[in-house]
């Protein structure tokens, strides 16, 4: 886990700080290969450049969210925003299913659209996988 990682969780009141830390052991686990960094503020993994899978902090909680979700097909993730993202919220480290969460993260590996070339596309995204 990369230290900027490291540093935003320890930022996080002690709720939220559990949830953060659950959710980064279990991306680490279940995606050793994806790159890890803080990008707009918030710790995101990348496979091969693409963002597959973040959190952060909201009013209240905290925000999972995997870029290509939607195309998941998964109960537990809702859409967010315009393009394939979804996400889940949690409010305790309890409210975290981590099978539900090793088997999304397994999608994110395996379902992937192109985000990392969105601005070079004018915004369509195209399936990379």
């Amino acid at each position: 886990m990369h230290t900027d990682t490291t540093q935003y969780n320890h930022s996080l009141p002690p709720a939220e700080r559990a949830i953060a830390e659950l959710l980064a052991t279990e991306i680490d686990r279940t995606l050793p290969e994806a790159e890890n960094k803080v990008w707009h503020a918030h710790p995101v993994w990348f496979l091969d450049g693409n963002p597959v899978a973040g959190y952060s902090k909201l009013k209240g909680g905290v925000r999972l969210l995997f870029w290509s979700g939607q195309s998941f097909d998964e109960p537990g993730l809702a859409a967010e925003g315009s393009f394939k993202a979804a996400e889940a919220r949690y409010v305790t480290a309890g409210d975290v299913n981590v099978p539900d969460l090793q088997r999304w993260l397994g999608k994110a590996r395996d379902i992937q659209w192109d985000y990392k070339n969105l601005v070079r596309r004018k915004g369509k995204l195209e399936r990379l996988k």
